[in-house]
């Protein structure tokens, strides 16, 4: 099971096709060809799959998501949550 984590757009590129996005304090880049009718700004929060950027959420959403995602972590022990970081790097496309 993949669980996507609200990411925010950090930058974007001149040409709009690819942003870098913060997770959590986890920087990467993303596509934005999946959003090409629908803008995609710095300060928005997005969500990804297998490195495409999905849908837009707003504000709020994204950050109560991320504060349920930071108390799951704290349930974890340090080996559950390096392998749900590992796992959420490599989900697949079901």
């Amino acid at each position: 099971m993949c669980l996507s984590i609200p990411s925010k757009v950090i930058e974007v590129n001149e040409d709009k096709t690819v942003c870098k996005v913060d997770t959590m304090g986890v920087v990467r880049e993303a596509s934005l060809l999946m959003m090409a009718d629908e803008g995609v700004e710095v300060g928005d929060y997005v969500l990804l799959h297998i490195g495409f950027v999905m849908e837009k959420i707003d504000e709020k959403a994204a950050l109560e998501a991320i504060e349920t995602y930071k108390e799951l972590l704290e349930a974890m022990d340090e080996e559950e949550r390096k392998q749900a970081i590992l796992e959420g790097d490599n989900c697949p496309n079901l």
